[in-house]
């Protein structure tokens, strides 16, 4: 029924269970799996109080957020792959994170995203709303939700 599956991650315990139900799906649907993790821009142009972070600092930073979001997706690559599912990693940076997992979704030629209900808790779900409720209302591609 699935040739290509989207699931999104942001390397949480929460997502973790997400990623190894789709990987289940993949396997059992014959389908590839496409991983991916989201990493929001930093914004730094505005005066705080703090002396500003240098370009070198700035650059390592960005460069330190990268490898951790690419050491995610090759997780869940690894991952699955070991369990016999042809698989791809994808790292994508925007501050507009459900509107990029369903853009990549779209691009991959995906039939299914997989994610987990949501990353934040409390009050910051509260005031930034939830990405995945974003994906959910705005995706033509049908979304599977993990508790």
């Amino acid at each position: 029924m699935y040739k290509r599956i989207l699931v999104a991650t942001d390397g949480s315990e929460l997502s973790g269970k997400a990623v190894d139900h789709a990987i289940a799906l993949a396997k059992v649907h014959g389908a590839e799996l496409v991983a991916l993790k989201v990493t929001q821009l930093q914004v730094d142009d505005h005066w705080d109080g703090q002396i500003r972070r240098d370009a070198s600092e700035k650059a390592a930073q960005e460069k330190s957020r990268a490898e951790i979001s690419q050491a995610v997706v090759d997780g869940v690559k690894a991952s699955a792959q070991a369990a016999g599912v042809s698989a791809r990693a994808l790292t994508e940076k925007s501050n507009f994170i459900a509107d990029t997992v369903i853009e990549v979704a779209k691009k991959q030629d995906c039939d299914l995203i997989v994610m987990a209900s949501h990353g934040r808790r409390g009050l910051a779900r509260v005031l930034l709303g939830s990405e995945t409720q974003h994906v959910l209302t705005h995706s033509h591609i049908p979304v599977l939700v993990l508790r």
